[in-house]
């Protein structure tokens, strides 16, 4: 069971093996249950009490019974880095890779839990390693919430490598191609960029869909409620979809100068100079005229990533209008659910 806890929403999907390739999934079941808007923020849990209970109402409503879990964090208690070492066996690197981290990480060494895995042979002798470093607090946070509904977190992901999961389960990989990876939430965007099945750039920016509903509220004069409901086309109060649109354009303009500028930084600090092509999930992603801006800003083809793109489900259990509607804000629960205890 995947467990996706946003700062929107929690997002919830068990997927079952449907077949023997190891990357072929059936759903199961699916759900999402929506968060106040203080519960979490910046990704960080700031009413446990509200998430517990989403979580409950969640595994209530769907009955679902499966015990484990795998869920994912992000944000600035993260930090994720490719790092260059001299050439060592796994036993000399499992000694050695605390002392190395230190050099790369912005917190106490022991504040922090850390996992790493050998990429490929560097240049000049040396290997590449991924190194990933998280908050042991923040671990505690999310990993609680879930004990204290009910659960057993059996493994905590990051949400770049979450949704590089649920890509590659979709759509495969191609060795020749730089794709980027958007994952535009309410609060926190996960920008990872692929070159065949490595992450050669991940990166999480602090914008998102809360911007829009923020400018619906201060320009139109709403509560949060009237704008989240206004963003998803409903009518409020005499205020229409009609009167959005500049509001939209405005924000969007500005996520897309964040995502620019994040494709330039990606480029000079890299050894790529493209990219080939870009797909975008998370709820925000279904705004209205944002993947078209994208795709003329960044002159790049753009896609909504599809999660159940090659995961199968029975059209008599699941509803397909629904599938579709919840999709692109499933994927990082998607990538979670085809993971497996002690995978790598």
């Amino acid at each position: 069971m995947g467990v996706d806890i946003g700062s929107s929403a929690v997002k919830a999907v068990e997927l079952k093996p449907a077949g023997k390739g190891g990357m072929d999934f059936q759903l199961v079941n699916i759900g999402i249950e929506a968060l106040t808007p203080e519960a979490i923020v910046d990704g960080a849990i700031m009413d446990s009490g509200a998430v517990i209970d989403a979580i409950q109402r969640l595994f209530s409503t769907q009955k679902i019974k499966t015990p484990d879990v795998a869920t994912s964090v992000s944000g600035n208690a993260v930090i994720v880095k490719k790092i260059s070492l001299p050439q060592m066996s796994e036993e000399e690197l499992a000694e050695s890779i605390h002392w190395e981290a230190e050099q790369y990480i912005p917190f106490d060494i022991q504040d922090v839990a850390i996992d790493y895995e050998v990429l490929e042979d560097g240049e000049g002798g040396n290997m590449d390693v991924l190194l990933v470093a998280v908050k042991k607090d923040k671990i505690s946070d999310y990993t609680s919430a879930i004990s204290q509904a009910g659960r057993v977190p059996q493994v905590v992901d990051v949400d770049v490598f979450a949704l590089q999961n649920c890509y590659e389960i979709n759509y495969g990989l191609d060795p020749g191609r730089v794709t980027a990876l958007l994952n535009i939430g309410a609060s926190i965007m996960n920008i990872n960029m692929l070159r065949g099945g490595s992450t050669i750039f991940n990166r999480d920016i602090a914008v998102g869909g809360n911007q829009y509903t923020d400018a619906i509220q201060k320009d139109l004069n709403l509560s949060f409620d009237q704008a989240e409901a206004l963003k998803r086309g409903a009518q409020v109060d005499g205020a229409g979809p009609e009167s959005l649109d500049p509001i939209l354009q405005t924000v969007s303009e500005n996520i897309a100068m964040e995502i620019q500028k994040t494709f330039d930084f990606f480029k000079a600090t890299s050894s790529e100079d493209r990219v080939d092509q870009i797909y975008l999930s998370g709820g925000t992603s279904r705004v209205y005229g944002l993947p078209d801006l994208l795709a003329e800003r960044l002159d790049t083809p753009v896609e909504i990533m599809n999660p159940f793109n090659a995961v199968t489900y029975n059209p008599k259990d699941f509803d397909p209008d629904f599938i579709e509607e919840v999709g692109p804000s499933a994927a990082i629960a998607v990538g979670l659910a085809a993971r497996q205890v002690g995978d790598r």
